[in-house]
């Protein structure tokens, strides 16, 4: 992708989410971008930092650790956030690498990144993830377990959980599924929702999104 594609994909996705903020009675910078860059390599990043944008998510830790490091070296400002799930034996490199993780489903994994962030004395922001459509094959607390398994986090292990986030069925409309996450927000005082993608950004903002996670939108299609 040259420069001035990745400049206007970019001012687009920007603009959208200021006209869904204005709509909302937002403040655009109550929103946060999360160019998601899973499965594009440096060369297609580096377009898109240099039309300005700095916070970037990945799906897997094994491809930031290949990735990152360089391009960080060189802007130093980046914010990593991890927005796939996450092993518990990955713990230590995703508290080392992220800024955020979006991931925290279950009581192993909260264990493992208490352990690392007491260890590293690094503290990243840390969503809960919530599977809000109680899909079987997919990662994510149930949103009757989310009261107990937040309340689980910040009493038994320490955790200081900022916020929930949420990927609903790509078969159902999102919207119920955004009001849900925001409802769940509210009663465990969490401020940070990470909710809405390329296809459905602006309608998240419109329910309360702080973080969106977006690729297509911004790199193009994953081949």
């Amino acid at each position: 992708m040259s420069i001035p594609d990745a400049a206007q994909h970019l001012a687009d996705v920007e603009a959208e989410i200021a006209a869904a903020c204005r709509e909302s009675g937002r403040d655009p910078g109550s929103v946060t971008l999360v160019a998601v860059a899973k499965t594009f390599g440096a060369e297609a990043v580096e377009p898109v930092l240099a039309a300005g944008q700095r916070v970037f998510g990945e799906n897997r830790v094994q491809e930031a650790k290949a990735k990152w490091p360089a391009l960080q070296a060189r802007h130093p400002e980046i914010e990593l956030h991890l927005v796939g799930p996450l092993q518990s034996n990955k713990a230590r490199e995703a508290i080392a690498l992220f800024d955020a993780i979006h991931s925290l489903d279950r009581p192993s994994l909260g264990e493992a990144l208490a352990k690392e962030i007491a260890r590293q004395n690094r503290h990243p922001l840390l969503f809960v993830q919530v599977n809000t459509g109680s899909e079987s094959q997919k990662a994510g607390v149930l949103p009757e377990n989310a009261d107990a398994f937040v309340k689980r986090c910040r009493e038994d292990y320490g955790l200081a959980v900022s916020g929930l986030m949420c990927l609903p069925p790509l078969d159902e409309p999102p919207a119920p599924h955004f009001a849900l996450l925001a409802k769940i927000a509210k009663r465990n005082r969490l401020p940070l929702l990470s909710m809405g993608m390329s296809a459905d950004f602006a309608l998240a903002i419109r329910f309360g999104a702080t973080h969106v996670r977006v690729g297509t939108a911004i790199f193009g299609g994953r081949g």
